[in-house]
């Protein structure tokens, strides 16, 4: 068995989905991320496909939060929407494969996640140093 991820859930080919679904994102969605934050880290735990992104998790709800509250503008919007789309993605149960399938139901999750991370990688850097600076 190959430890090379399938191509079904290769993170590349979700980059589309998440610019596609970035352009589509309203306050009412940055409010939705914000609000609904514990619900979306408890979607990161410990056991399951998703355990690899327990940081990352944290640090996409954070930089949405700083965003939306002023304190960090240093992102563009884009990033900030690609993020706020696959934190409602991951969020949602019925997505592309919907999570009620174990394991499989949240496969998609992890590669719109992966892809996403990407997308923001350098955004994110940015911004954890920008965070710790602030500590």
């Amino acid at each position: 068995m190959s430890d090379k991820p399938s191509e079904e859930f290769a993170p590349s080919k979700y980059d589309g989905i998440i610019k596609e679904g970035a352009q589509n994102v309203t306050e009412k969605d940055v409010e939705k991320v914000i609000n609904k934050s514990e619900e979306i880290q408890s979607k990161f735990s410990a056991r399951g496909p998703l355990a690899r992104f327990i940081e990352d998790g944290k640090l996409l709800i954070a930089i949405v939060k700083d965003y939306w509250a002023g304190a960090y503008r240093q992102v563009p919007y884009g990033a900030i929407a690609s993020m706020v789309f696959t934190l409602i993605y991951v969020l949602n149960p019925f997505d592309i494969m919907p999570d009620v399938l174990p394991i499989i139901g949240q496969l998609d999750d992890v590669a719109v996640m992966g892809a996403c991370l990407i997308l923001v990688e350098q955004d994110l850097h940015k911004y954890k140093d920008w965070k710790e600076g602030q500590e």
